[in-house]
């Protein structure tokens, strides 16, 4: 929601005076210590107004170890109940629990908690298989049991997926959920007779996905926000309005409204898709691979690589020809002995990243799709957002000298250096006119968000950054920011495998040499996938008219992404600065 919308809704919905929860239990068969609740009546009128302040105020001690919870760095003043929405035809009934998190000088946070009730007869599977999924223990007048997430059950599963066949709506106290089907839903859903097995997927991510056996993928936003989810917005385009097909198809949506406000995301149904791992896992495993065949036969290779002209200079560290050359040279031959098949799956991800940009680009019908020109006031904006993001990473690294392992130190010293010539870049951005359009785009794209087949590669997760807002992630922006997005990916990985090559005890005689392979490959992947995603692109009206300005606006959003990189690393990761900083070197220094 909007900040006036989320005050509106802390007022709407004022929070009752919040009683002390009782003594606490264990969860059976576990350490985990639980709240008690005295719940007057049936176990349901824990939500109802006049007994729910009990349960808000245990919440936030659920919320903070959750990973979808996004308010972790901030102090939670209060939680409230905006509502609570029962789901027929599950037993005992599941509630879908809307939540307000209220925090000091901070816009408050809506999320989706779903919960159900189990008795103390049937808590063993629950509380055994799944003890975190437990809220609180209930004792209410008939009975004693647990309150727990409905997705550590089946019966909610089915029924989302029932709602969104027959599309119903779910009403609560203040508002609806409104479940839809898209139109490829029957086909993607297939002609199974009876419910899908369902199960929810373990992997702790900022969302919670349930599996319908082979076939379906349903995914819920748990921090709710005002307007369509890109997720949605996007994958509904891709799935109706276009011939691309390396992605997830949608098959339906559930949306929360209240009055004639505009409807919230709330999950999105996907075609399920057969695969091997994310493509960051599987560029591991290659580049393991490849840093394997290094260490067994390093001194050939080199004396191959001297015979190669350039190219031994193209995989120098720090070099602000960089860029050139990745656009200008093939890889060598020595690249595809060394790479191996990953040369072509980096070649083919960039095939696939150009087609998915020309088929956000093909509808000028559609207003949210739509490509627009950059116009002056675009390129102010873009220059001032990133000249303001600098400012505060490069103050940053002054304010936490001491966070910088001492290793790295002397590449920060020579970074901070070189802060007017980075602003010199972003504002070569604003002093050159780009003839090109803007279009909607992935938003958050790198390894992680595509998945590896036997044979190709599926785009996945059209969110955005997370830490954005609705609005602000459906801006139209340049494709080149998903380009250098997957760029600065190659190079998370090779400086990934790199590590684990070390703590796996190679002789540190041999890290030079492998430092200097593992820059190889990331020139080389880099060049495989620019040069794909180029030649697939053509003249797409979304890519600047001249070289220039191609390498302006891509070198800007190169650089962008290593600033942002480098102040996540000094707050979240520390011992990781090496590699944003070497980004931005490898961009700016000049040969040597």
């Amino acid at each position: 929601m909007s900040a006036t919308r989320q005050g509106s809704s802390a007022r709407a919905f004022p929070l009752q005076r919040q009683k002390s929860p009782g003594p606490e239990v264990s969860v059976p068969g576990s350490d985990i210590q639980i709240p008690t609740l005295n719940v007057p009546g049936t176990w349901e009128s824990v939500f109802e107004p006049s007994a729910r302040s009990g349960l808000e105020a245990i919440l936030p001690r659920f919320l903070e170890p959750r990973r979808w919870f996004a308010g972790k760095a901030r102090h939670i003043q209060s939680v409230g109940i905006l509502d609570a929405i029962a789901v027929p035809q599950t037993s005992p009934l599941d509630y879908i629990v809307l939540i307000i998190t209220v925090y000091a000088r901070v816009t408050p946070d809506n999320y989706v908690v779903p919960l159900t009730f189990v008795s103390d007869q049937e808590a063993g599977e629950i509380a055994e298989k799944l003890p975190t999924s437990v809220v609180a223990r209930l004792r209410c007048q008939q009975e004693e049991g647990f309150l727990y997430e409905a997705l550590a059950g089946k019966s909610l599963a089915g029924a989302l997926l029932e709602a969104i066949a027959h599309r119903r709506q779910l009403r609560g106290t203040s508002g609806k959920i409104l479940a839809r089907p898209t139109r490829a839903f029957k086909k993607l859903r297939g002609a199974a007779p009876g419910p899908l097995e369902s199960s929810t997927m373990k992997v702790e991510q900022s969302n919670t996905s349930i599996a319908y056996a082979d076939r379906l993928i349903l995914k819920i936003f748990r921090r709710l926000q005002e307007g369509i989810n890109p997720d949605v917005e996007i994958g509904t385009f891709l799935t109706e309005r276009t011939t691309f097909r390396h992605f997830p198809p949608v098959a339906g949506t559930l949306a929360y409204q209240r009055g004639q406000d505009q409807a919230m995301s709330m999950a999105i149904l996907q075609a399920f898709v057969p695969n091997e791992g994310d493509a960051w896992h599987y560029t591991l495993r290659a580049l393991r691979d490849y840093l394997g065949r290094v260490a067994d036969h390093g001194a050939e290779f080199e004396a191959r690589l001297n015979t190669v002209g350039e190219a031994k200079g193209d995989c120098s560290h720090a070099s602000d020809k960089f860029l050139g050359d990745l656009l200008d040279r093939e890889p060598p031959a020595l690249a595809g002995d060394l790479v191996g098949s990953y040369l072509e799956s980096a070649r083919l991800l960039g095939k696939r990243t150009a087609e998915m940009h020309m088929a956000l680009a093909s509808d000028s019908s559609e207003p949210g799709f739509a490509p627009e020109p950059f116009t002056e006031a675009y390129q102010q904006s873009l220059y001032e957002s990133m000249r303001d993001l600098a400012g505060k990473v490069f103050q940053l690294v002054r304010n936490k000298h001491d966070a910088v392992p001492e290793f790295v130190r002397e590449q920060a010293a020579r970074v901070l250096g070189l802060e007017e010539e980075l602003l010199g870049r972003f504002r070569s951005v604003l002093d050159h006119k780009i003839r090109a359009v803007r279009t909607r785009i992935h938003g958050d794209f790198h390894l992680g968000q595509v998945l590896h087949t036997a044979k190709d590669f599926v785009i996945i997760d059209f969110e955005g950054e997370p830490g954005r807002s609705m609005r602000e992630r459906r801006v139209k922006v340049s494709p080149l920011r998903d380009v250098a997005g997957m760029v600065r990916s190659f190079q998370y990985a090779a400086y990934s495998a790199l590590v684990g090559r070390k703590s796996g005890g190679t002789a540190s005689e041999n890290l030079p040499a492998l430092e200097f392979w593992t820059q190889c490959w990331y020139t080389w992947s880099c060049s495989a996938f620019l040069r794909s995603y180029l030649e697939e692109a053509g003249q797409a009206p979304f890519l600047p008219q001249t070289r220039e300005e191609l390498e302006i606006l891509l070198r800007a959003y190169l650089l962008d992404k290593a600033v942002y990189e480098l102040g996540y690393e000094l707050n979240n990761r520390p011992d990781w600065v090496q590699i944003p900083l070497q980004g931005i070197l490898q961009l700016l220094e000049p040969a040597s």
